[in-house]
């Protein structure tokens, strides 16, 4: 029964080993603005043991905001990200900004946008004013 178990064991080590990673990343290029292309039809297997990463390229220019997505190979995308750094000024025209990331269907979703707006209206400088008279003409 012991050989069994340490057979068994010593198979699966091997099919492991051997056993392709195949990454899963949103595949698209996508311009509307309010589409960044993370739904399930852009799902895409990449090339299993290649294509090990995830890439989001997020480009600024006149008619809005372009998306690309796609599989890329990790260390071959963080060489390509480290030379757009500079030119990755989210919200500017010209702005493209490119990240890596490497666990499945990293390049998703956009994250919820978290606002930091108190719950009320701010007051305005006229109602301050008003305000203000009000409280003089009362003493």
């Amino acid at each position: 029964m012991q050989s069994f178990v340490l057979l068994a064991s010593l198979c699966g080590c091997v099919l492991c080993s051997v056993w392709p990673f195949q990454m899963q990343c949103y595949h698209c290029e996508e311009t509307l603005l309010d589409n960044d292309c993370s739904a399930p039809k852009f799902i895409v297997n990449c090339t299993a043991n290649i294509q090990n990463a995830c890439q989001k390229e997020v480009i600024v220019d006149e008619n809005g905001v372009i998306y690309r997505k796609a599989c890329a190979s990790f260390s071959t995308c963080l060489i390509v990200s480290a030379g757009y750094q500079s030119f990755c000024v989210p919200g500017r025209v010209g702005s493209v900004c490119i990240s890596c990331c490497n666990t499945p269907l990293c390049n998703g979703p956009r994250p919820p946008r978290i606002s930091l707006a108190p719950s009320h209206p701010p007051t305005s400088p006229t109602t301050l004013l008003i305000i203000t008279v009000s409280m003089a003409t009362l003493d």
